[in-house]
C-alpha cells in the first residue's frame, strides 16, 4: 500500500510538472541523442544510446530531480561533455521520467553510472574501473562517485580500448 501511494505521488508530480512547462517542446531530433556541443544527453530510449555507441565509448548516469548527489553531479557531467566532445558521450538517464530505463538497468539507487563501450549479442559492454570489460553491469557502475577523477580514469580506459580494437 505504502508502494502504490509513493507511486500515485510520483505520478501525480509528473503530471503536474509535465503541464507546467514554456516554450516549444524539443523536436524529435533531439530525442535520438544528438549532442550538442558540450551537453549532456539526456537519455529516454535505448535507441539513443546505441546511436551514440557507434561514435564511441558513451558514460551513462541515472539520477533523478529530487537526487541532491545526482544535482551536486551536474557541472562534473558538463565538464566531462565538455572536455570528451567527439570522443565520448556523457548521457543522463532521469529513473523517475524514464521508468523503462530504470527497469532495464536495475537501478537500486542512485546515483549510478557506467560506461558503456559496446553492444555484443544485445547485451551492453561495460568497462571497469580496472579497465577489464564485462556484461555484468554490477561490476561496472560507479555508484554515488561524484570525484570527477573516477569518471575520466573510466573514460580514458575506454578510449585506449577503442583504439587498439581499431588498428
Amino acid at each position: 500500500m505504502k508502494k502504490l501511494i509513493i507511486l500515485l505521488i510520483l505520478l501525480a508530480s509528473v503530471l503536474f510538472t509535465a503541464g507546467c512547462t514554456e516554450g516549444p517542446q524539443k523536436n524529435s531530433t533531439d530525442s535520438q541523442g544528438i549532442q550538442e556541443k558540450n551537453a549532456v544527453v539526456e537519455v529516454t530510449q535505448l535507441e539513443q544510446i546505441n546511436t551514440s555507441l557507434q561514435k564511441g565509448p558513451v558514460l551513462v548516469k541515472l539520477g533523478a530531480e529530487w537526487c541532491t548527489p545526482c544535482q551536486e553531479m551536474k557541472p562534473i557531467l558538463k565538464e566531462l561533455a565538455t572536455e570528451y566532445e567527439g570522443k565520448a558521450t556523457i548521457m543522463s538517464v532521469d529513473v523517475d521520467q524514464s521508468p523503462k530505463l530504470a527497469d532495464y538497468f536495475v537501478v537500486n539507487s542512485i546515483p549510478d553510472s557506467s560506461v558503456i563501450v559496446g553492444i555484443d549479442n544485445g547485451e551492453y559492454v561495460y568497462m571497469q574501473e580496472d579497465g577489464s570489460v564485462t556484461k555484468d553491469r554490477f561490476k561496472a557502475r560507479i555508484l554515488g562517485d561524484m570525484d570527477k577523477q573516477v569518471f575520466v580514469k573510466v573514460l580514458d580506459l575506454a578510449l585506449q580500448k577503442e583504439n587498439v580494437k581499431s588498428k
